[in-house]
Formats: C-alpha cells, structure tokens, sequence
C-alpha cells in the first residue's frame, strides 16, 4: 500500500456538485432541509450519538464537511430513538452508504464512571440530557440502519469503532469481547484519523465499486475468509515454544480452517489460501511489506490466554507506525478480522484545508436555546495540531490519531482566530485556547523521515526523550506571538495538556508560555510521583516536573503575576502499590497541593495499560512465561482506598486513612502535627469546617461567596457549604 498517496483535495468531485449546490449553511438533518436545498436525496447519511455542532472539534462536522467539499450531499441523523428503526429513515434512504459514529467519545465512557456508576449527563448533548444514545452506540445504530434499509452500505469510524477493531478487553463487562465488526456486522470499519480512508470509500463506492473491492485502503478493517494468494503470512511471534500455563494450547498461528472450510473458501475465492506461513525468527529478508500480514492469535485464544493477550496488545501497538506498519489479521471463529496498515498522516496543506471548509462553528438551530457543554467548552479555542507521541499507556489517544504529529500552518490558524473573532456569537476577546491532544507538540517531528518512517518505540519520550526527536519550540512560541497580536484579540490561553518534559527544553517557551497565556493557573499531569507506578505509565519522573516548577515561578515573578501549577494525578492505575499511593500522599502535603477531583484509572479499550489490567502483565516488555508480573486494583474497597490518598486532606477519608496506616506499620503518620497526614480522630482535628473551605480556597484561589437569605427566612449562615467530591 502507498505511503505517498493522492491529495485529498485531487478527486474529482461527484457530480451534483455540476448542479451549481453550494455549501449548506447546515448539514440538513430533516427532509424540510433538504427540501429547503433543492435536493431529492441524500447521497451519504452520517448517524452520529452527539449532538450535531457544525465546528472541527467535533467528528462528524468534519467528515461530513469534507464529503461536502468532494461534492457529496450529506445529511446528518443525531442521537435518533435507537428503539426502532424509524428515526433512520428521517433522510430517506441514502444513494451511497450510511457512515456511523458512537461520537466524540465512546459510549461506556461516555455514559459511565471508572467505577462504572451512571453518569447523570451528557455533555455532548443538547441541555446535557443523559439517555439521548444507546451503550455501545455503534453497534445499536449500525444494526438499525441496516434494518431500515436492507443492502445499504454501512460503514462505521469513531473513536468507539476504532479501538474495537480487535478484540479487546471490555471493563464494562470484565471480558474479552470481539472486534465491533462481528457485533455490528458493519461492512466496513474506518480507524484513526479517517479523511483520506472516507474520501477515497466515497469515491469508490460512486464509481460503482462493491464493498467487497475495496480491501485496499489504509485504515480500514474488515472480515475476511482466506489470504489472498501472493500474501506472506508471519506468525506474531514464537514464545508459543512453552506450553500455557493455564491451558494446553496448539499453535495459536497455525492456520485452523479445516479442508473443508479451504474448499468452500477457494469456491468462493480462488485465490485464498495461497499464502506461504512462516515464522518470525525463519523470516527471510526482503519480504514485501505490503503483501506481508501478520497473523495474531485469535480470539478465541486471547480469551483463554492471558499470555497471549497481553502479546497481542504488544504486537499490535508495535504495527502502528504508517511507515512501516504491516497489515493484521486476527482470527474470530472461521473468518478473519483483516486490519490494514494506519492512514497516512495528513500534510500541512491538506490539514490546514480540513480545518478552512466551511463551518458555521455553531449548534443547529433545532435545538434552540439549549446548552451543548462541550460546545460552550470549545467554542473559542482553535486546533492546532493533532496526533501524540508522547505514548502514555493509559491513554487513547496515540491509538486513534496516532504518534506523528499533524500540524495546521501559522496563517491558518491566525485565520480561523479571526473567524472566531468576526463571526461567533458571545465572543468577548479571549481565544479560550490554541491546542489539541497536547498543548506543546505543534510541528514536533523526527528529525529524519528515514528513521521516522523505520521507528518501532512506543513513545518519543519515555524512558528519555529521543535524540532524533526535534524539540524546538520556536514555531509555537511565534505562533502564540502572531496569535495575540492580532486586532481584536485580548488574551489567548492555553488549556490543553502540556508536555512539561518536553517544555523545558525551551525556556524561552515557558517564559512566552507563563507571561502572556496563563489564566492564573495552569494544568499539567504528572499523573504520579513513584518510578515503578509511571514506568507503568511510560511518564518522566517527577524531577521533570520540579524542573519547570523553577522556571514557571521564575518567569512568572519576571511578569509580576501571581500563577499557580494545578497538577493532576491517576489512582489505582496497573503497577500502583499502596506504598506508592502514600508516597504519592506525603508529596502533596510537603507541596501544600489538595486535590479537590481525582481521576481513578479506566481501562479503555486497547490502551496498554488495559491490557496489564486484564492480564497482570507487562506488554512494554517481551512477553513470554516468565515475564514480570504487574499489582493491579481491582477491588473497590482498594480503589477506594488509593483514591482516598490522593484527597488525604478530606475529613471523609481519614478513618479509612488511619486503618490502612496502621496496617502498613505507619502509626506514625497519624497524629495532630504538620508532620502527620490525618489526625487521630476526626474530632481531634481543631479546624472548623469553615477554615478547612478558606484553605481549600486559599489554594484554589477561589473567593469566599456568602449564601444569601431568604426573604422572610432567618438570617442564612455565612458558613460556606463544604464541596464534596462528585457533587
């Protein structure tokens, strides 16, 4: 498969663009809309589980702007009553496929906590109403697009679709499930960053090409029964030498299809079964990449075999690299899950055009007054760049946008500020940030397309930050400095994540950084303090943070302002003891941090850090029988303890505190000095309620409100209402 494919913007577009249609003010999302454009159908449906916001911050504005731009007509079906299949047909039935979508977020996340409690709202939703999507959205729309209108293609993308192309450990359910496909029985399955994969299925499929043919494009996936001939089938590896240790197990990459599945393969396709199977360790050199596919170990073997699952988590984040990544198959019962190689990523150009069509950075209007939180959240800010190499195990993100960066140009950036500026409703001045993934890696690249393209690491910047990794920050820093020059502009913050290790590389940076774009306080995620926990992690050490703690309040006393680090930090993620957790604790009591919201690990599907959850083991490693353990919190009551760590300073938690103080052999923490982490008893503590919410107050420099009376009440305490977590 080409790593130099055609522009997006090169195909020709489709032909009732000829018609003179221009951009829709909105994609329609009734049939009075679309009568309203003149148009008897609509060519793709996009169903999505979001409200539909016509911004590039959400998923299907994007993809359905840009089938737009191709010439496309593009309707929009949002969060429909997934009780019946009548909300599907709202658009009719579409000429070319229906495209789904679970939304910006995947719908267990979505809809519950790392405790798996019910999230009482939705912030993707009109008037933040819960309820308004399906759990496991894709499937349940998929499954009714293709009950109201049989033999339509429907192809499914999304982060949700994404991270379950393969079989994956599911925290919702405590098991393995199946890759999406099999559950949704879509036809087609587009991963990661999908433009050029969506672009080029909609032109295919418009030509008159069947789903069949199109089993050539990047980042897509498939089912399929047989290898093509001229296929070379590598075996994911050869630690299947020793027997499981739970099961006695057959080779898990030897073909399984009997001879009477390869006759009724090759009946229906003469060509299957041809592939030469070799392993790893007898591979000859020169094998053609783009005709080589390595066979994972199936699913009905991961599901037994918490070895193998932990091997096939390392295989596979091992192939994501565009340039060198191979195609993957995975065997579900007597078909394959195909996965091709990742998209290429997109150049600047092609970004920067994405990003330029014509959105109105608005809701549709049917939803009339309501608040969209996650709108009001991101309506001022701009997207920078997209993509994370920063490879933390917990995250998602380098699963599905991948670890090179995209970048958008400085003069495409300055015009979507001024679009901001000229053309949304409310806007007051403050550009509410420039960022994406995170905040610091805009146009941070390998100084080498050669090594870059041929790279396996995981991460650019775990254990050390690579040597072949450029890390001059000179391009944001003039960025930021065109950015608040413009007219009109008063202040431009910056809100997403930053890559403190990475920023200290360039004072200068920091000092742009900390004298024109803090709001008084800045977010950064150390995320832990203890080496075995952030090795876990593939997070620098805490001395990083230290380090740009000096510079921060250096630069900050420099601009006479008076700013404040808020770290955030992971309870009871995969590698994390009790001790770490106290440790963790006294590091924020020595620096005076009380954290009033903690993040407790979720384990997302196909994320690393899952798949130690799953399997107590360590995929950043070889995994063979004998491979390193990982402690895991499973418990609640462990949960609940190692969250409590993180909030020692809150009353609620200190029983719990000194129980597991004691039984640690760490009495000595308990006591009513500075020196000691909880009190001896609750009632021991000498603070009131009202200065323990005047430090928490202090620290967040947050004021002090009083409540106001009642008409005709008594006189209301001036005492404020202690926030708990949660609430």
């Amino acid at each position: 498969m080409s790593t130099q494919p055609p522009n997006i913007n090169s195909y020709p577009k489709f032909w009732p663009h000829k018609m003179g249609l221009v951009p829709a003010p909105l994609l329609p999302m009734s049939r009075e809309e679309m009568n309203d454009l003149e148009w008897d159908s609509c060519d793709i449906i996009i169903i999505t589980g979001d409200a539909y916001v016509d911004h590039p911050s959400f998923g299907m504005a994007i993809i359905g702007r840009l089938l737009e731009s191709q010439g496309f007509r593009v309707g929009i079906i949002s969060q429909p009553d997934w009780r019946s299949a009548d909300a599907f047909r709202t658009l009719s039935k579409p000429n070319l496929f229906f495209a789904v979508a679970a939304g910006n977020m995947d719908s267990m996340v979505n809809h519950y906590t790392a405790e798996k409690k019910r999230r009482s709202d939705d912030a993707y939703t009109a008037g933040a109403e819960a309820g308004k999507r399906p759990d496991r959205a894709t499937i349940v729309y998929t499954q009714r697009a293709k009950e109201a209108y049989k033999g339509i293609p429907v192809i499914i993308g999304g982060i949700e679709a994404s991270l379950r192309r393969i079989a994956q450990y599911d925290h919702w359910s405590e098991k393995i499930r199946q890759s999406i496909l099999l559950y949704a029985k879509a036809d087609l399955l587009l991963f990661g960053n999908a433009e050029r994969a969506v672009v080029e299925v909609a032109h295919r499929i418009a030509a008159g090409e069947k789903m069949k043919d199109l089993s050539d494009i990047r980042g897509t996936a498939f089912m399929r029964q047989g290898i093509p001939a001229g296929w070379t089938v590598l075996d994911s590896s050869d630690i299947d030498e020793q027997k499981s240790l739970e099961h006695p197990q057959a080779d898990p990459y030897a073909d399984t299809t009997n001879n009477q599945n390869c006759d009724k393969n090759k009946a229906s396709n003469p060509n299957a079964g041809a592939a030469q199977v070799i392993h790893f360790n007898e591979r000859p050199k020169g094998l053609n990449r783009d005709t080589t596919v390595i066979r994972l170990p199936s699913f009905e073997q991961v599901v037994k075999d918490r070895y193998l699952y932990a091997h096939t988590s390392r295989v596979f984040h091992l192939e994501t690299n565009p340039g060198n990544a191979r195609a993957l198959i995975q065997r579900h019962g007597t078909r394959d899950v195909w996965l091709n190689p990742p998209p290429i990523p997109l150049s600047m150009r092609e970004f920067d055009s994405v990003f330029e069509l014509p959105y109105t950075r608005k809701p549709h209007t049917a939803y009339g007054d309501l608040k969209i939180p996650a709108y009001d959240m991101i309506r001022f800010s701009v997207n920078i760049m997209r993509g994370c190499f920063g490879g933390c195990t917990f995250c998602s993100i380098t699963e599905h946008e991948g670890r090179i960066i995209q970048s958008r140009s400085e003069d495409s950036v300055i015009k979507e500020i001024e679009a901001i500026r000229d053309d949304v409703p409310g806007f007051t001045g403050n550009i509410s940030d420039l960022g994406g993934p995170t905040a610091n890696m805009y146009r941070l690249q390998c100084k080498d397309k050669k090594i870059e393209a041929s790279c396996r690491r995981l991460t650019c910047v775990y254990p050390t930050i690579c040597p072949n990794l450029n890390t001059d920050h000179k391009p944001l820093t003039k960025l930021y400095r065109r950015a608040r020059n413009v007219e009109g502009i008063k202040r431009i913050f910056i809100a997403s994540g930053l890559r403190y290790d990475l920023a200290v590389r360039d004072p200068e940076y920091i000092k742009e950084l900390v004298t024109h774009h803090v709001g008084g306080r800045l977010k950064i995620a150390p995320e832990h303090t203890e080496d075995d926990t952030l090795s876990k992690m593939m997070k620098p050490g805490i001395g990083s943070y230290h380090q740009f703690k000096k510079l921060f309040e250096r630069y900050s006393k420099q601009a006479g302002k008076e700013q404040y680090l808020i770290p955030y930090f992971i309870s009871s993620h995969p590698g994390t003891s009790d001790k770490d957790m106290l440790n963790l604790a006294l590091w924020l009591k020595r620096n005076n941090f009380k954290p009033d919201q903690v993040q407790a690990f979720m384990p997302t599907p196909l994320a690393i850090a899952s798949a130690m959850y799953h399997t107590e083991l360590n995929p950043l490693k070889k995994v063979t029988r004998t491979s390193e353990g990982v402690s895991i919190v499973r418990t609640g009551k462990q949960r609940k303890l190692h969250k409590a760590f993180l909030r020692y300073h809150d009353p609620e938690n200190w029983a719990v505190l000194r129980q597991a103080l004691q039984r640690m052999g760490r009495s000595d923490l308990i006591g009513n000095g500075e020196e000691h982490l909880v009190p001896y008893s609750n009632s021991a503590s000498t603070k009131s309620r009202r200065s323990r919410q005047a430090e928490r107050d202090l620290h967040h420099r947050i004021p002090v409100k009083k409540r106001r009376a009642k008409t005709g009440a008594k006189k209301a305490s001036t005492k404020p209402r202690r926030r708990r977590q949660g609430r």
